[in-house]
């Protein structure tokens, strides 16, 4: 029997099968945990894939059920009924892949032309003696000047132990030079041959993500994340405003708790990476405008009372000593603008890095998390807008809710009375992350166990008396991994009501300004960890999204963090980025005429 190579982008494996397996065999053989709630056999549809190159056996019948026509004409397959003809190269979707594997492919590195704000010179200095009796820093500009870098300056933290540096590595040094035209600041000072590297970072309402990137090659070399450790003081960022606001030292310990948790983050990776801290010789910081003020340690007051003001908006270049951040001692922190008192920097990353800013035809760009920030581009102009969509998909305030962890439920199918669930890692059940109680109420609502409202139907046998408005036994104890039925009660329901109905609502007014129905949107771009694990079927199907084809959505993981390292490798990308806001138009929910009766129509399910 004749053998393929089956490559499984973009997770990047490749596998060896027989003509006679599917494609789900050849990731499974791989070890690529593609989503398959039925086991393969063709009943849930979750395992769609679209083929790059190669050819594949024909379509099936049950195929047939899940797509479009025009969507297999375009290579959209189901893994579990798809074998190949020769050697073929797939594209796996977000949607397809298990959370281990989505967290592997999410923020993928992007092309852009290096252009670091931070450069290395080496440079060696000669010795002072009884006839030159200049000042080592004087002597080292001399050098600098002859290598065309006119009358560069330090700051009082480099100088702490430049000369000491100077002597011990026998007066040969890498200097970080950052470029302030017409003026050059040593930011750095280290070994000769050293590399350089910068620090990106997207700080979330709930979590944070840090990279450390190669300035010279512009290649990512550690990634991670962590809690936002604010979230201690308040889950949203209203909560936090009001913390800072209502305690004398408020605004002090929400700064303190992220710089400490900023600062073991930097370690985790400086670790990863092989490098010190006097590597770190640059930062790119991004966030809403709350956890900017809160991070930069401006007055979040303003941001709390009507009509919601930034205390700054424009780009900011912050010293990391007096912010306490352990890097190079010289280096800076560059903030990118706001937009607006709800939407912050993070967003201007994501539409940066996604080019949603300039789409050429109407496209949507929203990031979900805590707090939602949409923008609607057509014809050379953006609208902008946020809502509080909560901490429901981050699995709070839901019974059964957890994050997204080894046991948590990410899918769920309903057939035949039957249902199924699949789980993190494939162990038995503890909890519901965010994507498996969207994934629940969706199928619950396909199933007709939940109406219109979200009121359940009496008439499912797993329905049970709890709390006043019922609850759906989704895992009974007897299959859970903790020995208690996994839950969906009334009020999960609600959750995700309120949640995606402040979604879906924010979208409409601003199709509603510009004039424009959903149905001429031509891309649908979905950012942020949450919109990298949902079910895009789930969330038009409950009407969190419009029902677009499914070929229009984009799933594109953490944007925010991805252009956050763009504009570390690229001042130009910064300069963009200062650019984009310029061209924003915000609109404030909150006193727009109609949109309370929109945001009650968005919560029907």
């Amino acid at each position: 029997m004749p053998t393929f190579s089956v490559d499984l982008e973009p997770v990047g494996r490749r596998v060896t099968v027989r003509a006679d397996q599917t494609l789900l065999d050849a990731a499974q053989q791989a070890g690529v945990e593609i989503v398959a709630v039925c086991g393969g056999a063709g009943a849930c549809g979750k395992c769609r894939v679209h083929l790059i190159e190669g050819d594949l056996t024909l379509p099936t019948t049950v195929e047939a059920r899940f797509f479009h026509t025009e969507e297999l004409r375009a290579g959209y397959r189901l893994a579990c009924q798809a074998r190949p003809l020769s050697d073929v190269k797939v594209d796996i979707p977000p949607s397809s892949l298990s959370t281990p594997q989505r967290l592997q492919v999410e923020g993928q590195e992007s092309e852009v032309e290096l252009d670091p704000v931070v450069r290395p010179v080496d440079v060696t200095v000669p010795p002072p003696h009884l006839h030159d009796l200049r000042a080592d820093t004087m002597r080292l500009r001399s050098v600098l000047a002859q290598q065309g870098v006119p009358r560069p300056f330090f700051s009082q933290p480099v100088l702490r132990d430049f000369s000491e540096r100077l002597r011990q590595q026998q007066w040969a040094v890498r200097l970080a030079l950052r470029r302030q035209p017409p003026l050059f600041e040593v930011v750095g000072a280290v070994p000769p041959g050293e590399s350089l590297v910068g620090l990106a970072v997207d700080i979330g309402t709930t979590k944070m993500a840090g990279y450390l990137v190669d300035l010279a090659t512009g290649h990512t070399l550690a990634k991670a994340g962590m809690m936002n450790p604010q979230i201690a003081y308040g889950e949203d960022v209203v909560s936090r405003i009001a913390y800072a606001n209502e305690h004398t030292e408020g605004r002090r310990v929400l700064q303190q708790q992220l710089i400490e948790s900023l600062n073991t983050l930097i370690g985790q990776l400086a670790r990863e990476a092989g490098v010190v801290h006097d590597q770190i010789v640059d930062a790119v910081v991004v966030g809403n405008t709350a956890i900017h003020h809160l991070f930069a340690g401006l007055p979040v007051t303003q941001l709390g009372e009507s009509p919601y003001i930034a205390a700054a908006s424009e780009a900011l270049d912050l010293c990391a000593v007096h912010l306490g951040l352990e890097l190079s001692a010289g280096a800076k922190v560059y903030l990118p603008p706001n937009i607006a008192g709800y939407v912050g920097a993070d967003h201007v990353s994501m539409l940066l890095a996604t080019g949603a800013w300039n789409a050429p035809m109407p496209t949507i760009a929203l990031d979900i998390g805590t707090n939602t920030e949409i923008s609607l581009a057509v014809d050379g102009r953006v609208l902008s807008c946020s809502c509080a969509s909560g901490p429901a998909f981050e699995g709070a305030h839901i019974h059964a809710g957890m994050r997204a962890a080894p046991g948590a439920v990410e899918y769920v199918q309903m057939s035949g009375g039957e249902v199924h669930v699949q789980t993190i890692g494939g162990k038995p059940a503890v909890g519901l992350c965010g994507s498996g109680i969207l994934d629940a109420v969706a199928e619950l609502r396909r199933a007709g166990v939940v109406g219109r409202t979200g009121r359940f139907q009496p008439q499912h046998p797993r329905l049970v008396a709890w709390d006043g408005g019922g609850a759906f036994v989704l895992v009974p104890q007897a299959a859970s991994g903790n020995g208690q039925d996994i839950l969906v009660t009334r009020k999960d329901v609600n959750e995700i009501q309120l949640a995606k109905g402040a979604i879906r609502a924010e979208m409409e007014m601003l199709l509603r300004e510009a004039g424009l129905t959903y149905r001429e949107l031509g891309a649908f771009i979905v950012a942020g960890a949450f919109g990298t694990y949902l079910d895009l079927e789930s969330a038009t199907h409950i009407g969190m999204f419009p029902p677009l084809p499914l070929e229009r959505f984009h799933q594109v993981g953490n944007a925010a963090g991805t252009g956050a390292r763009e504009m570390l490798i690229s001042g130009a990308r910064r300069r963009l980025a200062e650019s984009i806001v310029d061209k924003v138009e915000y609109i404030e929910l909150t006193v727009h005429p109609e949109f309370m009766d929109v945001y009650m129509d968005a919560m029907y399910l």
